[in-house]
């Protein structure tokens, strides 16, 4: 007992729609979109197409670099179970219980199907971190005791240090090696950036390869930890097992896009150095310049 009574949670803590870090991001990016967009018609020429599809590419490219760094979805699993509810209870609810994990940590929900059980309202997502600042055993003794749903305490003590599973030293070391990848990724794509703008295109190109080349290792490491031997997590006859989620398809998407475009910047520089500068829209300012000397001169 704790102060006379059970030490169970009086209301549930429920999810909220999107992380609030998420919402920084986009909101960042979109309000620079929006602002290239009004600027658009000042473009003059055929280039303004190719202009505004480098924008969104960038954008878009630097966005996906850094959302994925708070993303709780690099893999996740769900299960529809019967289960116990509380500790020193009898209660069963039929509940789907979630496992999402990410490089900063892992979240464990559960949601009653349905919502409304045994006199409560069973819709829960806790958060346990692994980062740098944060202790992931503190974080679940701090749930226990305040009296968590069983199911949350059951999938959260598989991933603590004392766990016979042992997998929370592999994804705590693969997650902090991936975030550090991919904050050096952020930092490439930023380089590009300013040498596209310079413009210096073919170590643009490089660097848009050096981007692609650090996402890419990134899911190398988280990958060395998805596959190391894991302990079943069992609801009686159902077992919840996971796979990998969308932040690292993503991921793996985004880095084959940049690959795919230092590829063309290198390769055009090479070939067709004429259309490349046609693309960034080099060879119309040139032009004009020449025209404008001329006129001069005449």
């Amino acid at each position: 007992l704790w102060n006379g009574s059970f030490p169970f949670y009086p209301g549930t803590n429920a999810c909220f729609p999107f992380d609030t870090k998420w919402a920084i991001i986009i909101s960042v990016f979109l309000s620079m979109l929006a602002t290239f967009i009004i600027i658009l018609p000042g473009v003059r020429g055929r280039g303004r197409l190719f202009w505004f599809l480098r924008v969104v590419m960038g954008l878009f490219v630097g966005a996906v670099v850094l959302t994925i760094q708070f993303t709780r979805d690099w893999e996740t699993g769900w299960v529809k179970a019967n289960t116990s509810y509380k500790s020193f209870s009898r209660a069963m609810v039929n509940a789907n219980i979630g496992l999402h994990i990410g490089l900063a940590g892992v979240n464990v929900t559960l949601v009653g199907n349905p919502v409304n059980q045994i006199n409560e309202t069973i819709n829960y997502n806790e958060h346990f971190a692994w980062s740098f600042d944060a202790d992931y055993d503190h974080s679940y003794g701090e749930g226990l005791e305040g009296g968590l749903p069983s199911p949350i305490l059951y999938v959260a003590e598989k991933f603590t240090m004392q766990s016979p599973c042992g997998v929370h030293r592999q994804y705590r070391i693969s997650g902090h090696y991936a975030s550090l990848t991919l904050w050096m990724a952020f930092c490439t794509w930023l380089i590009s950036i300013l040498l596209f703008s310079m413009p210096i295109l073919l170590y643009g190109g490089y660097m848009l390869l050096l981007t692609a080349a650090l996402m890419l290792f990134s899911l190398l490491f988280f990958f060395t930890a998805r596959n190391t031997p894991k302990c079943p997590i069992q609801f009686g006859p159902a077992s919840l097992k996971t796979d990998y989620g969308g932040s690292f398809w993503l991921t793996f998407a985004t880095g084959l896009l940049c690959l795919l475009l230092g590829l063309s910047v290198i390769i055009l520089n090479s070939v067709q150095p004429q259309k490349l500068k046609l693309v960034f829209n080099l060879d119309e300012g040139k032009r004009e310049e020449e025209e404008r000397w001329d006129k001069s001169y005449l």
